[in-house]
């Protein structure tokens, strides 16, 4: 029997509580966990509330079903405002919901572990990468798959990458788009930990239970530290990759690569 309790259920992300662990489990299993707009919405209330709860001492981010996050949910585009030209206002999207979560668990003082199962893709991968420790299963994935739709890393991924694996490595994920095997990225130094996929959610609860009764102003002094010297621009990259990915989905690559995805085929890129 699971020890947490369901403290919180929005339209796509659920809330538990297991003494000082609060676990928030991203709840879209039937598009892989994609961002759709009420997803950004519900997943930022959801890091607000273990933020600003004293009673929480180690935050769990978690997927339902098959994958942690396959990424933003391109079948939502036209759900999303306009810019004046008709092409998805990603800046706000990007600026005005998907950085405050980021920076929320980068500055949040107690530690979050991130345990991902399946794909982590896209802003989903941002999103694992903004914790301070990544568990996956054997089976897991990551995937900066912006390119393959014309697009830019988002999310604070073009920090995040560099600084764990280095600018090779980083550019070879950013401009070639291939999937990363959980044994690589741990080989890489991306992630902390693998385990069997059957094993992912003990060993997760595992670590952010000993996290939760460990010293939490000095996981959050630590986290302080390196976000100083390793992120002390984070907020400053994050705007230039919001700027420069309204200007890709300014263009007809965009435009072509979401066509592609939607008609399931191989994206024909004209470089404009």
């Amino acid at each position: 029997m699971s020890p947490y309790e369901l403290v919180g259920a929005f339209e796509t992300v659920n809330l538990h509580r297991a003494g000082g662990v609060a676990r928030i489990e991203l709840n879209r299993p039937e598009s892989l966990n994609a961002w759709n707009r009420q997803f950004g919405l519900d997943l930022l209330a959801a890091v607000e509330a273990t933020a600003n709860d004293p009673g929480v001492r180690c935050v769990l981010l978690t997927g339902a079903g098959k994958a942690f996050s396959s990424g933003a949910d391109l079948k939502d585009m036209q759900q999303q405002e306009l810019t004046p030209e008709g092409r998805p206002d990603v800046y706000k999207v990007l600026t005005e919901r998907y950085h405050p979560i980021i920076t929320g668990l980068r500055t949040m003082e107690k530690p979050v572990v991130a345990a991902v199962g399946g794909p982590a893709v896209g802003i989903g991968l941002s999103l694992a990468l903004a914790a301070d420790l990544v568990v996956a299963g054997e089976g897991a994935y990551f995937l900066l798959a912006f390119v393959n739709i014309g697009l830019v890393p988002d999310g604070g991924s073009s920090v995040f990458i560099p600084d764990r694996i280095g600018l090779a490595r980083a550019t070879e994920l950013a401009m070639l788009g291939e999937r990363l095997p959980a044994a690589r990225a741990l080989a890489w130094g991306l992630i902390n930990r693998v385990c069997p996929d059957a094993e992912l959610e003990q060993a997760a609860d595992a670590l952010a239970a000993r996290l939760a009764a460990g010293p939490t102003r000095s996981y959050a002094g630590t986290k302080r530290q390196l976000n100083a010297w390793t992120q002390r621009a984070l907020e400053a990259q994050l705007e230039l990759e919001a700027t420069i990915q309204r200007e890709m989905a300014g263009s007809h690559d965009f435009v072509e690569g979401v066509m592609a995805f939607v008609e399931k085929r191989q994206a024909a890129f004209e470089g404009r």
